[in-house]
């Protein structure tokens, strides 16, 4: 179990909040995201390898710090390996909608993905916020899966996907 300070998780990678020295890694990790998953994220590849250093630093300073936003990754030393975002619900004070997860491939199925959520619990309910939301696309029955062993349950809300018209995305929801 990792807290919002930081502790170890699987097979030793730190989870942590972001941190702005952290910009080159997040930059590196953010452009893996985008190529290994590019329907699961809401920028194409080309718009985030375009987009300037200086961007980059100035939102991982943004959610480095602060109640409303927060970014945490996984950091075995070297090499970010995962991620998992949290945002204040924008009409729900009292839910932090998880976003942008990803565990790089090697990573999967280690626990990784409970270590990052409780990481992302653990600043909620220190704001506050005691209810986790996130959307999976539907048809993605790994991670529909995965959030369910997590103890995130379907709430049967359908939502149109942002970019993709075509695509559906299914809401999940879980005490912190």
């Amino acid at each position: 179990m990792t807290s919002v300070t930081g502790g170890t998780g699987v097979r030793g990678a730190v989870i942590r909040r972001v941190e702005p020295a952290d910009t080159a890694r997040m930059r590196a990790l953010r452009l893996e995201m985008l190529a290994d998953a590019p329907l699961a994220f809401l920028e194409t590849i080309a718009e985030a390898a375009a987009r300037p250093h200086a961007e980059y630093a100035a939102r991982v300073a943004q959610v480095s710090a602060g109640p409303d936003t927060a970014q945490f990754v996984a950091d075995p030393g070297g090499r970010l390996v995962g991620h998992a975002g949290g945002v204040t619900h924008p009409t729900e004070p009292g839910v932090t909608v998880i976003y942008a997860v990803y565990i790089t491939p090697t990573w999967r199925g280690t626990g990784l993905l409970a270590d990052l959520v409780d990481g992302v619990a653990g600043w909620s309910r220190s704001c506050g916020r005691d209810e986790l939301m996130l959307e999976v696309v539907v048809g993605n029955d790994r991670a529909y899966r995965a959030y369910q062993r997590l103890g995130f349950v379907d709430t049967g809300v359908r939502l149109p996907h942002p970019n993709i018209p075509a695509l559906r995305e299914l809401q999940m929801r879980r005490a912190v």
